[in-house]
């Protein structure tokens, strides 16, 4: 087959690379100005972020006509605006907080006095206390609570807005204890939780779609001042194509942490964004101020496979077999990957990260890994299917 310039110019535009990575085209995208008269329902902007009254939202999302105009102008904030909102008074009183708050703390000691979670994707592990899953966990310690918790308006609010009906909520409850350092800039779930060269394999329009399938927020259970390093953000940056492989260069690394921007949130206030937006916990400067927010990921309900299959079963059925081919050489290396690919899960996700955090890495072995690895090693099936049913134990909660 001929190849000319042509097939090289469309490989281009489907597969990027790190190295296409061009900050003057960055920076063209990002060094622009918010303007007000573009987000009528916003109250102010405050360092080139939408700020919102939650009471004036919940009073304007009443009629059903002003709810469709306001959800359509918080899509178009993350899509092509700043690509943050924050709301101030989300909850409307602290009682929910409050209660949540006294659970959250109770857990963080036991985790102590047991040493278990920790972890963490973009943060040295041991800067802060980490509860995983703190959704469900809450749910099953004080039903009453969480329902009070999230029947929060504004949460179902810009949740339907940015992924439609039927989303799914997690959330992971972090502190930042005094001292704690800032998290490197990051773009957040799906590809921003993969190496550079696992994103590269991924063509163009996964990388426009990764955004569109998680709404990532933060709701403020204290005071956040600047010195306790709430989350800095780069407004416009989710507008960068190429940027999952981006965060990754020092040049934008150092870019980020001349230009980000830090707003202070009060305790009930909660902030979300396109998680395309370069961003990153601040270091907390305080003295005395161990920094609560309870951190939301909400997903698309479209992230999901057609059936259920179970690949645990599968792949204990099939590594025998594998092991087998592979020794008389009747598969060769790619046939062996793309049969291990069809049977067993290549994502991390989701897992129970209290039992398998993401530590040294982005996120944990995925069963795909595993198994080539046992192929690699020519383990014995028996030895084989113990790891594959531990590591399938660990993503259960």
């Amino acid at each position: 087959m001929k190849v000319d310039n042509g097939f090289g110019r469309r490989s281009d535009r489907v597969w990027l690379t790190k190295d296409a990575c061009n900050l003057e085209d960055f920076k063209a995208l990002v060094e622009r100005s918010t303007n007000r008269a573009d987000y009528p329902y916003a109250s102010e902007v405050v360092s080139n972020v939408l700020i919102y009254d939650a009471t004036t939202v919940r009073r304007a999302a009443a009629a059903p006509e002003i709810r469709r105009e306001l959800l359509a102008e918080w899509v178009e904030a993350m899509t092509d605006g700043p690509g943050v909102v924050v709301f101030r008074g989300a909850f409307a009183d602290y009682a929910a907080i409050d209660a949540s708050s006294e659970h959250y703390w109770a857990i963080i000691a036991e985790q102590h006095a047991t040493k278990t979670g920790g972890g963490d994707h973009f943060a040295k592990p041991g800067a802060n206390d980490r509860i995983w899953n703190a959704l469900e966990k809450l749910c099953l310690r004080d039903p009453e609570t969480f329902a009070a918790y999230y029947g929060n308006e504004i949460i179902a609010l810009v949740s339907e807005a940015w992924l439609g009906p039927a989303y799914q909520i997690t959330s992971q409850l972090n502190v930042v204890n005094p001292g704690g350092a800032a998290q490197s800039a990051h773009r957040d779930y799906h590809l921003g939780f993969q190496t550079a060269e696992a994103i590269a394999r991924y063509p163009v329009h996964v990388h426009r779609l990764s955004p569109a399938l998680t709404l990532q927020g933060a709701v403020a259970h204290c005071d956040m001042p600047l010195d306790t390093g709430p989350t800095l953000y780069l407004p416009y940056s989710q507008t960068y194509l190429p940027g999952y492989l981006a965060t990754g260069r020092p040049e934008f690394a150092e870019y980020f942490a001349r230009r980000h921007v830090q707003l202070p949130l009060a305790k009930g206030d909660a902030a979300f964004f396109n998680p395309a937006v370069f961003h990153g916990a601040g270091t907390n400067r305080s003295r005395d101020v161990r920094r609560m927010a309870n951190l939301l990921q909400v997903s698309s309900a479209y992230g999901r496979a057609m059936e259920s299959v179970d690949r645990l079963r599968m792949s204990v059925a099939l590594y025998p077999t594998l092991r087998r081919l592979v020794s008389q050489n009747a598969l060769s290396t790619s046939e062996t990957a793309n049969a291990v690919a069809a049977c067993a899960e290549g994502y991390s996700f989701p897992t129970n990260l209290d039992r398998d955090p993401p530590i040294g890495g982005l996120a944990p072995q995925t069963q795909q890994a595993l198994m080539m690895q046992a192929l690699a090693e020519n383990w014995e099936p028996a030895a084989f299917e113990k790891a594959a049913t531990a590591q399938s134990s660990r993503r259960l909660t």
